[in-house]
This record gives structure tokens, sequence and C-alpha cells, in this order.
């Protein structure tokens, strides 16, 4: 069996469509440690990639108002128990171009691996980027995952991203990214993590709100049992004429985790607006008790709870509804918002979330 026949298993277990990989039509990159197993790139869409001692250097570009009908999947990963890579990607959308980016991260059997991602990522004027990051880790809680991304959003540009580790371990976990908006860009960022055993989680994202009427959201859901400790670090900056911004935490402990959130707001302008709120602590103890009185066992209510909180996403971008510093509406984000007190807001559909698995 191949490495890229293995890594094919992997995703079929994780519910990801092989066909993917298939279509002519639909660019792509597969990457296992240090091989490239597969590459495609699609009119509009320059990606080149090649292997290097330690993992990957890939370059890609989407060319002027180029709009892609499919996304563009990465999988990169490690198989093996032991291993590292090394990803430095270079991302570029250039002016009026849209890109969806799927990546799928992959590390089923970690008992000692290593993953660092170095990023930079521009997107141009008009342009808008939705960048989705799924990671599947395996049982054992030895993997190492440290991503690293620098963006800038040109002028009236997008960028949504949307990083989830719900399955398995997590390991040892610390993201660091950094956003730079400029006029009338929009950027929301979202993380949803769940820690279990001695898993420990470390997110800080700073995003600066350089561009007059720049808006922002930073969005964290995290949930950590057992001895897992998180600890949350945001930092928005408005430095700019109507640029508006939010950070919002949400996290719930079990047993003998531990949360920390700290939210950092800098305002250099008189006319920027920065706001935060962060809510940590357990179960709420209604929501159990109304689940329970369905027939649920004490563990279901907790996991669906959980789930939900991990699991929830707004239809539409929170950003949208963000006032401008001189509207006289109040900011009300907390009516927007799901809060640890609602259950299936918004629609929601509500999932159990199950303890780390092997992966065979």
């Amino acid at each position: 069996m191949t490495e890229l026949d293995s890594l094919l298993q992997v995703l079929d277990r994780r519910g990801v469509d092989r066909a993917i990989l298939a279509d002519p039509w639909t660019a792509h990159l597969v990457a296992s440690g240090q091989r490239l197993l597969s590459q495609r790139q699609v009119p509009g869409l320059e990606l080149v990639a090649e292997e290097t001692p330690d993992g990957i250097v890939a370059s890609i570009r989407a060319n002027r108002r180029v709009h892609l009908t499919h996304p563009l999947h990465l999988y990169f990963g490690v198989l093996p128990a032991m291993g590292c890579q090394h990803i430095q990607m270079t991302l570029v959308l250039e002016q009026g171009a849209v890109v969806d980016v799927v990546a799928h991260c992959f590390f089923p059997n970690a008992e000692q691996v290593e993953h660092a991602m170095d990023a930079r990522i521009e997107i141009g004027d008009g342009a808008r980027l939705t960048y989705t990051e799924a990671h599947y880790h395996g049982p054992h809680g030895g993997v190492t995952v440290t991503p690293k991304t620098a963006v800038k959003v040109g002028k009236h540009a997008l960028y949504r991203s949307d990083f989830s580790l719900t399955t398995g371990r997590v390991g040892k976990l610390d993201i660091d990214y950094e956003v730079e908006a400029d006029e009338e860009a929009e950027v929301e960022l979202t993380a949803r993590v769940f820690g279990h055993a001695t898993d420990a989680i470390r997110i800080r994202e700073r995003l600066v709100l350089a561009g007059r009427a720049a808006r922002g959201l930073i969005k964290t859901r995290i949930a950590v049992e057992d001895d897992a400790t998180a600890e949350i670090i945001g930092i928005t900056e408005g430095n700019a004429e109507g640029a508006c911004g939010h950070m919002d935490c949400m996290e719930i402990i079990k047993d003998r985790a531990v949360a920390s959130a700290e939210p950092v707001v800098r305002v250099t302008h008189p006319l920027a607006r920065v706001t935060h709120e962060a809510a940590i602590g357990s179960v709420d103890h209604h929501q159990m008790e109304t689940l329970m009185a369905h027939g649920l066992s004490p563990e279901q209510a907790v996991d669906l709870i959980v789930g939900g909180l991990l699991g929830q996403r707004e239809e539409e971008s929170v950003v949208r509804f963000m006032p401008r510093p001189n509207n006289e509406t109040p900011v009300g984000l907390r009516d927007i918002y799901c809060s640890l007190t609602t259950v299936g807001a918004g629609g929601t559909a509500m999932r159990s979330f199950n303890r780390p698995e092997a992966v065979t």
C-alpha cells in the first residue's frame, strides 16, 4: 500500500471525499511529512510546491479577478507515530480574486510528532478569502502543532478563517496569528478546540484594524476536561476612523482543567471602537436539568452542550451587524452571539462529541 493510499484511508474515516483528488477542476496539494504526494493547479490559480529536508515549501497565487468555482484543498500531516513536518506557505490573492481554501491536517497515530506552519497571506483590494482548517488527531496526544500566520487584508477585502480541532487528543497546540486590515476590510477569526487529558492549548490572535472603517471579530470556543489547559490571548487594535472590532471568548471547563482568557484592547483613534467579552465556567446546570429531563444521562447532556458550543456556526458573518462608532444604536453584540446559556441558538444542530479514539 502506498503512502497516498494510507492517507486516503484516513480521510475516508474522517468523512472526507477522496474523489476531490481526482476532480480535474479542483486544485489540491497533498503532503505527508517531507513528501509531496499529489498536486494540481487549475486555470487562474498558480500552485508551486517542492520538498525540503524537513517539510514543504509552497507558493499559491490566485490571479486578478479569478473566482474559483471549487475550493482549493490542502492536505498536510504525518501518518507514522514519529516524524516532523515544516510547512512554509505563501498565499496571494490578487485584486478582486475569490478563493475558498479547505485545509485538512491529519496526525492519526502521533506519539512523537512535530508540525510547524509558517504562512504569509496577502489579500488584494476587493478580494475574498475563506480559509477553513480542520485537524484530525489520534488518541495519544503526542503531537505538537505550532501554526504561525501573518495576513494582510487589502481595501474592501474580506478574510474569514475557521480553525477546528475537536477530534482526538490535541497534544500541544500553540497558534500565533497576526492580521492587518486596510480600509473597509472585514476580518473574522474563529477557533474551536476540545482538549482532554493533559492537552495544552495556547491561542494568540492579534487583529490590527489599520484602515478607515475596517471591521473585525475574534471568536474563540474552547472546551477542556481532565487536566487539560487553555490559554487564550486576543488582541485587537483600532487605529483608524470608523474601525470597529470585537473579541468574543467562551470556554467550558470540567474536572481539573484550567482555562484563562486575556483580552487586550488598544485604540489610537478617537472614532474607533473595540469591545470584548469573555465567559469561562462549567456547564450550565439549568441546561443539564433540561436535557436530563428529556432522558439524557449526565454525561450525554454535557457532551451535547459542549458539542453545541464547539459546533456552532452562524449563518452570516457577525461583523456585518457591528455598528459604526458614531452609530447611535447600542452595540448589542450579546444578542447576536450564541451564549453559554443558549443551546442550539440560531437553529444550530446539536451533536454529541465523542472522546478520543484510536485510528487504525
